[in-house]
């Protein structure tokens, strides 16, 4: 079993930087990938970026590729997404989200069937 607990979310500035935070806990966790998807206003999932928690490798979506960057922290059983030149269209809310380990899960072939578990969310608000 794995838990997660999102925080970090608040109101941010069209341009501005967020850093957002999913804490992790549980057994197995060297058999993971974490990853971030936002969920809009109608409960879609668009996925954002993952990390396998043993090698750190990290695969991003194309709509945030080169602005935000996603990194665990081993010692603080940490997943962090920082959020920079934010744009309107990444408002929503942020889960975050754990899965046993597949290599597909590093490319287009993603899907969020493969993550079991999941956080409760943090909102994301962009001001203009």
């Amino acid at each position: 079993q794995v838990y997660l607990v999102e925080s970090g979310g608040g109101v941010v500035q069209t341009g501005g930087s967020l850093t957002l935070s999913c804490k992790v806990s549980g057994s197995g966790l060297d058999t993971l990938a974490l990853a971030w998807f936002r969920q809009d206003e109608y409960g879609e999932r668009e996925f954002v970026a993952t990390i396998s928690w043993v090698t750190g490798v990290t695969y991003y979506g194309d709509l945030v590729k080169g602005r935000f960057s996603i990194s665990r922290d081993k010692a603080k059983n940490t997943v962090d997404l920082q959020m920079n030149k934010v744009k309107p269209e990444d408002m929503g809310v942020y889960v975050c989200a754990a899965g046993i380990y597949r290599p597909v899960m590093f490319t287009k072939g993603l899907d969020a069937d493969f993550f079991g578990w999941w956080g409760r969310g943090t909102q994301v608000t962009v001001s203009s």
